[in-house]
């Protein structure tokens, strides 16, 4: 597991531009989780990140992975637009780079660039075009693999459907869901409320550095209160169940899904 402890943030110490990012933060990513970490522009969520992924140093409190301070290799992070982390003249350069760096064979690192290529729905066929070439779905992907071909046990997202059309949303959003069910425990940041309900078993929502959540999606969205001091949106699904019961219907507020919805409704009205 991660277990973050007491951690805190300031940017621009002992100046006039000083400014808390985070604030005595705690929490636990189990082993197995579709952790979800939501909150308005400016909540602390990306330095949150950075500080697990041990990009930023740490200022205050402890991070720990497995039990230990040492997670070198344990931890990859996709930035929020990951066509950025590219700059290979191919697709196979770029994913492998992670691997030869960390002095594997070259038998090793072909096997894990094939590994990767499949665990993110990549054609091989693709292995010698140029990453700059590809769709923005497809760059996004090759990103991704990048990351897995170092194996991490822990995979942090951030926003990374920010920008894609609606199908290549879809199709990454699926491929994410398959790579949790392959047993990597995910970091998903996350705007969309949407998103965050079909896919996460836990969400940690911030405002201005600190917890103000954290619990399972539906506790979350039964909780207007909460959404609106966070600035954020429920999903459509649950905005419909919101205005039916203001319209005198009893029906649950926990009801996160179109499906539930659904037989909910039918049940109210038979």
């Amino acid at each position: 597991m991660i277990e973050v402890k007491n951690i805190g943030y300031t940017y621009m110490k002992k100046t006039p531009f000083e400014k808390t990012a985070l604030e005595n933060i705690s929490f636990t990513v189990n082993e197995g989780d579709f952790f979800a970490i939501a909150g308005h522009t400016g909540s602390g969520k990306s330095t949150l990140i950075q500080i697990i992924a041990g990009l930023i140093d740490l200022q205050s409190g402890t991070v720990e992975v497995d039990g230990g301070k040492n997670f070198r290799g344990k931890i990859g992070m996709v930035f929020q637009y990951p066509e950025h982390q590219l700059f290979e003249e191919t697709v196979e350069k770029d994913i492998s780079f992670g691997p030869r760096n960390f002095g594997l064979s070259e038998e090793e690192i072909s096997a894990r660039v094939d590994e990767a290529m499949r665990q993110v729905d990549l054609d091989k066929n693709l292995k010698n075009v140029s990453p700059f070439e590809l769709s923005g779905g497809q760059k996004r992907r090759v990103a991704i693999a990048g990351i897995l071909a170092l194996k991490p046990k822990y995979l942090i997202l951030d926003e990374p459907t920010a920008g894609l059309d609606p199908k290549a949303k879809k199709n990454l959003l699926a491929e994410i869901k398959k790579l949790h069910k392959s047993g990597v425990t995910i970091i998903f940041v996350s705007h969309s409320m949407e998103d965050i309900a079909n896919l996460a078993n836990r969400v940690l929502v911030l405002a201005q550095g600190k917890i103000l959540f954290d619990s399972t999606p539906k506790k979350l969205f039964a909780q207007e209160k909460i959404l609106a001091q966070a600035g954020l949106m429920p999903p459509p699904i649950t905005q419909l169940i919101q205005e039916l019961n203001r319209a005198g219907l009893k029906i649950d507020t926990e009801i996160i899904t179109l499906d539930e919805a659904e037989k909910e409704i039918c049940k109210i009205l038979t």
